[in-house]
């Protein structure tokens, strides 16, 4: 009987560890997470800054704690934001390295570029960096997606912003792609639950650099809103463009212009523009003593200001050790997804909005908020606009 219950336990210890090292990224000590960032193409800042707010998260579970006695540990790829560069950066962190998830990759045909990669493996894409409905549709128990689409931004907030500012001729200005078409698609959403229609559509392709034409169409036309399906340059440009002939429209743009290089390149004519956002820009002299601090933090460890995408990084981070957390001490990725398909993540400091993750639920939320640029700085002016 003794030899049975020892050959028993023996049996069973040796199946757990069995099924320990069989789970690829999760070793006794430790946890690998997986990051594909642009370190070196035309988003380099947001790439850097992303891994430098995971890197800091990390850095603070391993001094303080662990997820059930492991440490965590990043490995990033830089992609130069080139899809075909993300699906080698994949293959190395899936194959060669064997993270055991994917966080926090940017950029919308990057992710879908390696997300064929990881699947095959049974690697979760764990909250990209990116607004695009596919980082959660078509449904797949590996996609996890944090980001209010562009589509989702525009479409609940127009509305209260046309009623707000009695506009009467809404125009877009967006890229001809599909980042620009999900924002003309969200106004088009938008202006028809108010029966009214565009007074001018215009487009600009990727890269370009004059938008005195489709300026000048929407001041033709008379608008007097205009939806921006811009990024960075191209919101300084038209917004600029337009402040010279003496356009001046309310301009709404979406989270892809909420970025501090907005008032930073284009200067005091940015002021008055707004846009849609979820987490605040972290500003060093921040009123809120929480989100200061932890700017200032950030500051003396990375000696750069920190942006909103050291947040995202932050964050992206600090949802997964919740959910690792609720997994148990013996995280697989089945573990991980039915705790994250049970998971509830509260307000933060940041202002994050209250998100959920069920089977059949993978974007948290679709809630966004408007920001201002108010003296050279964004400031936040509402609370989360529900549909």
């Amino acid at each position: 009987m003794k030899l049975k219950a020892t050959l028993a336990f023996a049996v069973l210890a040796f199946g757990a560890s069995f099924a320990l090292a069989q789970q690829q990224g999760v070793s006794k000590n430790e946890i690998l997470i997986g990051t594909i960032q642009d370190m070196s193409g035309p988003l380099a800042g947001y790439g850097k800054q992303a891994r430098n707010g995971m890197l800091l998260r990390i850095a603070e579970l391993n001094e303080q704690g662990s997820i059930h006695g492991r440490k965590l540990k990043l490995l990033a790829e830089d992609d130069g934001y080139d899809p075909k560069k993300a699906v080698l950066a994949a293959q190395k962190l899936v194959n060669q390295d064997k993270i055991f998830i994917m966080a926090g990759h940017l950029g919308t045909a990057q992710n879908m570029a390696a997300m064929p990669v990881q699947f095959d493996k049974n690697i979760v894409n764990l909250f990209p960096i990116t607004a695009a409905r596919e980082m959660y549709e078509p449904l797949n128990r590996l996609k996890y997606s944090f980001a209010a689409t562009y589509y989702d931004q525009v479409r609940i907030t127009l509305p209260k912003m046309i009623k707000e500012k009695n506009a009467k001729k809404v125009c877009t200005i967006y890229q001809d792609d599909d980042f620009g078409t999900e924002v003309q698609k969200g106004a088009e959403a938008a202006l028809k639950t108010l029966n009214m229609e565009l007074a001018e559509k215009t487009t600009y392709k990727r890269g370009a650099t004059d938008f005195s034409s489709q300026v000048a169409k929407m001041k033709a036309a008379g608008c007097d809103l205009v939806v921006l399906g811009t990024i960075i340059r191209e919101t300084i440009g038209t917004i600029a463009e337009a402040r010279k002939t003496g356009f001046n429209p309310t301009f709404l743009g979406t989270s892809a212009a909420y970025t501090d290089l907005i008032h930073k390149l284009g200067g005091k004519a940015m002021d008055g523009l707004y846009a849609t956002m979820t987490v605040q820009h972290p500003y060093l002299d921040e009123a809120s003593q929480p989100l200061r601090f932890w700017a200032n933090k950030y500051k003396t460890q990375f000696n750069e200001d920190p942006t909103v995408f050291s947040v995202y990084g932050y964050i992206i981070i600090d949802s997964f050790i919740q959910a690792a957390q609720k997994a148990g001490p013996n995280l697989t990725t089945d573990s991980f997804i039915k705790a994250m398909d049970s998971m509830t993540f509260e307000p933060d400091m940041f202002g994050s909005p209250k998100s959920n993750y069920t089977a059949t639920k993978r974007l948290g939320n679709d809630l966004s908020r408007l920001s201002q640029i108010q003296d050279g700085k964004w400031k936040v002016i509402s609370d989360y606009v529900k549909p």
